[in-house]
């Protein structure tokens, strides 16, 4: 099956031309601009559809993890195929789901343009990443001042921001620093902004790596949320796991269960050293596939 969502290095201007490729092979598809990055950089948005509640997914939090922008996008691309073609997706007729999906393929495009090409993708943030990138053998994840966007949402920041600091995390970081405040970013406002406007009903964070699908934050679980993660698991093959430690509090995944009561999943794609080769990504791909195929009858 040949796709317009073919493997390739998540560049500017590689997303820009698959958002748009897709947009004029299904011009159903409505594209939208959710917010700008730090360095004015589009943060798009995918929406298939309309309906209140919709399902909503995201990808590209952290800046080597570009690989998920690029499923994110083939996810959009079998969606659009099938209602466009009326043929089912791993055997669900999912052509005739009424639900609208939002897919948002990358949160956090500075970082991920750092990630790639550098500090000189930073804009006026290039001396920072370039400083903090020379004191740090981490590679970089955040934004282009250095901050984790899937740090910086108000979940339990306070508890986090303490637990960074015990862990000698300051300051700006090519990883794990949360900001001076819960939303202090335009990115974390971006996809709040946009949750809080279309009231999802339920909504997937894609990361990587380690096949693992995180469900729970606090001590309150949304309706449905633990049967609709065992179907999550059962489908692709990745094990549920808990939130600890750095991954305990902050997390988009985690403000969204706490703002809606609704489930929310961290999606933690493949599995190796980020960033994953695109080697792994039809792999990848393949055991996602049923993972996704469900989610939107869930």
């Amino acid at each position: 099956m040949d796709y317009i969502t073919k493997p390739t290095v998540m560049t500017d201007e590689n997303q820009r031309n698959m958002i748009f490729s897709l947009k004029k092979a299904y011009p159903f598809l409505n594209v939208g601009i959710i917010g700008r990055s730090l360095c004015s950089r589009e943060i798009y948005s995918l929406s298939i559809g309309r309906s209140k509640n919709p399902l909503l997914i995201a990808a590209g939090f952290h800046g080597q993890e570009w690989l998920t922008c690029l499923l994110a996008l083939r996810w959009a691309e079998l969606i659009l195929r099938s209602k466009a073609n009326k043929t089912p997706i791993w055997g669900i007729d999912t052509y005739r789901i009424a639900q609208e999906i939002i897919i948002v393929p990358c949160v956090n495009p500075d970082g991920v343009q750092i990630a790639i090409e550098g500090a000189s993708a930073a804009c006026g943030y290039a001396s920072l990443v370039s400083e903090l990138s020379a004191a740090s053998s981490e590679l970089w994840n955040a934004n282009a001042r250095g901050v984790d966007i899937n740090h910086n949402f108000d979940a339990g920041w306070d508890i986090l921001r303490q637990i960074e600091i015990e862990s000698g995390i300051l300051g700006p970081s090519p990883r794990r620093y949360g900001g001076p405040m819960p939303e202090s970013e335009p990115e974390s406002k971006a996809i709040v902004n946009l949750s809080k406007m279309r009231k999802p009903a339920m909504a997937l964070a894609l990361h990587s790596q380690g096949e693992e699908i995180f469900w729970q934050y606090g001590d309150s679980i949304p309706p449905r949320s633990e049967t609709i993660a065992k179907i999550l698991a059962a489908a692709s093959g990745y094990r549920l796991v808990d939130n600890t430690g750095l991954a305990s509090h902050g997390g988009f995944k985690d403000w969204f269960i706490g703002y809606f009561n609704r489930p929310a999943y961290t999606v933690e794609i493949g599995k190796g050293k980020n960033p994953l080769p695109l080697s792994d990504f039809d792999g990848i791909f393949t055991k996602t596939l049923p993972m996704f195929a469900v989610s939107t009858v869930l």
